[in-house]
């Protein structure tokens, strides 16, 4: 990504608006606390990293209001980084702004870390590549996390193709990792997202997914699809690599048994980009993340270490 997901601009936080990719990039300049709470919810701004810095923003835009950071703090349940983000700006001593930059920052230099550390691990040339939801960038600030790995190995000459699962039901497969794809030049074919598991068994060299929160037990909550994909990987003897910054693991939450589960609105299921699939009067369920268990990872790779649950 040449340009930044999510930055403070002249007093401002300045995101780009996903729900409007790839048919528009949309730079949205946010100034409230309520506006903020809006694009989190809508997935205007979304991926764990980012959200860490949306939070760490957000307590600038508070300016204060404890009650304002507290609804900022429930905009999303499961990624731990929005409260990551918030917890260590108000633990700051000094000017809020100053430690939500370092935030920031240091998100930047943990996604060029995680995928030369992730890009090291992964072993072969030509290798074929699969992965779920969006890890970019556009999850991030710069460079992303699981698609940051990827990154780096186009960079090297290593990568083959990525299969992209389009990511029901918003699509951020298909909407948002091939919108990336094709600015890094990176080959690749989208896929169903059913057709994930089966695709492990036609030659597939890794698996790499991102995470909202890693439990202290290795579990990983991530974009719902990601279980069968580790379900389908361990049949299939293809590695599975979790992507994450140390700020998703939460030593708090002792297995996925205690990851709290977003469920939302149905009409993400019913209809798609505004157009009903579903009968009047058909009901969905519709929830956001799954858990893999800890047994089912070949490894955690952060910025500084590789975890082998």
């Amino acid at each position: 990504m040449s340009q930044r997901t999510i930055d403070w601009v002249d007093g401002a936080v300045e995101l780009i608006d996903q729900t409007q990719l790839p048919d528009r990039l949309v730079v949205l300049r946010i100034t409230t606390v309520d506006d903020l709470i809006d694009a989190i919810r809508r997935l205007a701004v979304r991926g764990a990293p980012a959200l860490g810095v949306a939070g760490a923003l957000g307590v600038v835009l508070a300016g204060g209001d404890a009650e304002a950071v507290a609804r900022l703090r429930a905009a999303r349940p499961t990624a731990v980084n929005l409260a990551w983000g918030i917890d260590r700006v108000l633990a700051h001593p000094g000017d809020p702004l100053e430690a939500a930059l370092r935030i920031r920052d240091e998100d930047v230099a943990a996604c060029h870390a995680m995928g030369a550390r992730g890009a090291d691990l992964i072993e072969g040339d030509a290798l074929r590549i699969m992965t779920i939801c969006n890890t970019g960038g556009l999850a991030c600030v710069e460079r992303g996390t699981a698609l940051g790995v990827v990154q780096t190995l186009h960079e090297r000459g290593r990568l083959a193709e990525v299969l992209a699962l389009e990511t029901r039901p918003l699509l951020q497969g298909a909407r948002l990792t091939a919108w990336e794809l094709d600015r890094m030049g990176a080959p690749y074919r989208l896929v169903v997202d059913s057709a994930g598991p089966y695709l492990l068994t036609t030659g597939v060299d890794a698996v790499l997914v991102g995470a909202d929160r890693i439990a202290a037990n290795g579990d990983t909550a991530n974009k719902i699809g990601t279980y069968a994909l580790a379900l389908g990987a361990r049949r299939a003897g293809v590695p599975f690599v979790v992507v994450a910054p140390e700020s998703t693991i939460d030593p708090a939450t002792p297995s996925g048994d205690h990851i709290a589960i977003e469920d939302r609105d149905a009409e993400e299921v019913l209809t798609l980009r505004g157009v009903r699939l579903a009968p009047p009067g058909a009901k969905a369920l519709n929830p956001a993340f799954d858990v893999t268990p800890h047994d089912l990872i070949s490894a955690i790779v952060t910025e500084s270490r590789v975890i082998r649950p």
